[in-house]
């Protein structure tokens, strides 16, 4: 199943908090994953090879054209059954945070356009908080689709593919730095490392916020308080995918706005490729890396409100 056309759709969009999303299932439970972080849906490869030593989730590896792509056993890792017809499983072939890899899966159903507006942040009760592997839950006809935290997946089965927290060394020894930043993520376990990060970097005066509509409800409260705009938030850091409001409609909605038209926005996700960055410049984004390069992410805040 090719998506690259169906990708093209949306990227050619800039900032309609819209995302197109490939429903799949496990046993039979409804998952979904973002069209922008597939590269092709390929039946289940039964020639892999097994790696020895590697994670219990991962099967092995297979070599469809010229990279080896890790494969990862979804069910396993999520818990759940088996299928009971592996003939005719898929493989869903995923690049983000610049790696390649194939979560195996029961079916893919369809692609749905729907509205970030419509994810709901899922209990933190329920799905585990920062262990927890559900980013969102969208409703779609008359059944519930599950948003799933594949980088946190790859950040628990490879640390090394994940945020690169030794970056920031050779920033824990400054002064500390209370300049305010506000940080727009919606993964509780990435959202802590970044938090992290920024403070052995030596920012302590952050706002979080866990999606993009939370972040911008504040940009206006900051608006009503007294003092200089540069001293209420001197910078917004946003992740692209989020429930309720996505980082691109934020960035159109700061550009935009009298106020906040200024603000250094940085865009600190784990999508940036070739399409998406060129869709971020044209919504006015100051910077854009991929999430692994959290030292790169400290040096452009330097760089813009030091």
């Amino acid at each position: 199943m090719a998506v690259t056309s169906r990708k093209k759709d949306i990227l050619l969009e800039s900032g309609t908090n819209e995302l197109e999303l490939i429903e799949f299932t496990i046993a039979d439970r409804h998952f979904g994953i973002n069209v922008s972080k597939v590269e092709e849906i390929l039946r289940y490869e039964k020639n892999i090879t097994p790696m020895p030593h590697s994670n219990r989730f991962v099967e092995g590896v297979f070599k469809p054209r010229e990279s080896i792509i890790t494969v990862i056993d979804l069910a396993s890792y999520l818990g759940l059954p088996q299928s009971t017809n592996p003939g005719y499983d898929i493989m869903i072939v995923t690049n983000f945070n610049m790696l390649n890899s194939a979560f195996h899966v029961h079916t893919v159903e369809d692609i749905h356009r729907i509205s970030w507006s419509d994810i709901e942040k899922p209990d933190a009760a329920i799905y585990g908080g920062e262990s927890g592997v559900a980013t969102g839950i969208a409703r779609f006809e008359e059944r519930l689709i599950t948003i799933i935290d594949f980088e946190k997946i790859i950040a628990d089965i490879s640390p090394a593919a994940s945020i690169k927290t030794s970056d920031v060394e050779v920033y824990v020894k400054r002064d500390r730095i209370k300049k305010p930043i506000m940080v727009a993520e919606d993964s509780p376990l990435l959202e802590k490392m970044i938090l992290d990060c920024l403070d052995r970097a030596g920012y302590v005066n952050i706002i979080a916020c866990t999606n993009g509509l939370e972040a911008w409800e504040k940009l206006n409260e900051l608006k009503k308080t007294k003092g200089a705009m540069k001293e209420k938030c001197s910078l917004l850091v946003t992740d692209i995918e989020m429930p309720k409001m996505d980082g691109h409609r934020l960035l159109r909605l700061v550009r935009e706005d009298k106020d906040w038209k200024n603000l250094p926005v940085v865009v600190f996700s784990s999508l940036i490729n070739e399409q998406m960055y060129q869709k971020g410049e044209s919504l006015g984004a100051t910077a854009q890396i991929s999430k692994p390069e959290i030292g790169k992410l400290v040096g452009l805040i330097d760089k813009h409100i030091l």
